[in-house]
């Protein structure tokens, strides 16, 4: 019988609430996610991904971007600290500032971050708002490879969120939530399971190149898309 690979180590990097964290680690827990949580780092004290990964018995470590001259000098000590604890793959879930381009460089195909909006619809902030005034009438969140280009790196996975003729940001922003995490958790076991890799700033799966983003279906399970986008 060949050895069982171990379970794939992630670094965590969240500023807020942590609600994708918790989804990570309560996938963990339960076994839907072969994947081990090195270690959790933030930009701010009082985030409460911190708090979630203390009470999961997981590193948690913030590090404040006042203290440094630079973005490029925060970014440079921030991720010495992620790179101790030896990830096999970064995860930024929540997490809010931008990140060098010296830094992703070094890190290609290594680092993905989800973000709420179908890409390449509506990067950046206020994605909800940006949906709702453009009068699109589907939303939803992405998986993508972290590039230099904010929010413009390889797409993996998307899930799907029709929008309602009464729908506010608050109201569309939880709806999309509570897609993201079972999103980023099918997309974390691919990892896991050595079926997704990026090859010449391309999706690979199962080594062979994705036409088109994997699709979230509403038995939380990614299936092959297609070219509508």
């Amino acid at each position: 019988m060949p050895a069982q690979a171990p379970p794939l180590r992630l670094a965590v990097l969240a500023s807020g609430r942590g609600s994708n964290l918790q989804a990570i680690l309560d996938a963990v827990a339960c076994g839907r996610l072969d994947a081990r949580i090195a270690g959790v780092f933030s930009d701010r004290r009082s985030s409460q991904a911190l708090e979630r990964a203390r009470e999961a018995g997981v590193p948690a470590t913030a590090v404040s971007p006042k203290g440094f001259a630079s973005r490029a000098l925060f970014d440079e000590h921030l991720f010495s600290l992620v790179d101790a604890v030896h990830p096999d793959l970064i995860v930024c879930a929540g997490y809010m500032r931008l990140i060098s381009d010296a830094i992703v460089a070094t890190r290609t195909g290594r680092m993905i971050n989800i973000h709420p909006s179908l890409l390449p619809a509506f990067k950046g902030l206020h994605t909800h708002e940006q949906a709702l005034q453009a009068g699109s009438t589907e939303h939803g969140a992405s998986v993508h490879y972290v590039t230099p280009e904010l929010d413009g790196g390889p797409v993996i996975a998307q899930a799907r969120v029709p929008v309602q003729a009464d729908d506010d940001a608050a109201r569309l922003g939880t709806r999309v939530l509570d897609r993201e995490h079972p999103l980023l958790v099918a997309t974390l076991q691919l990892f896991a399971s050595g079926r997704a890799s990026l090859i010449d700033n391309r999706v690979y799966l199962d080594g062979q190149p994705l036409a088109a983003p994997l699709m979230l279906g509403e038995d939380d399970r990614l299936v092959e898309g297609t070219k509508t986008r």
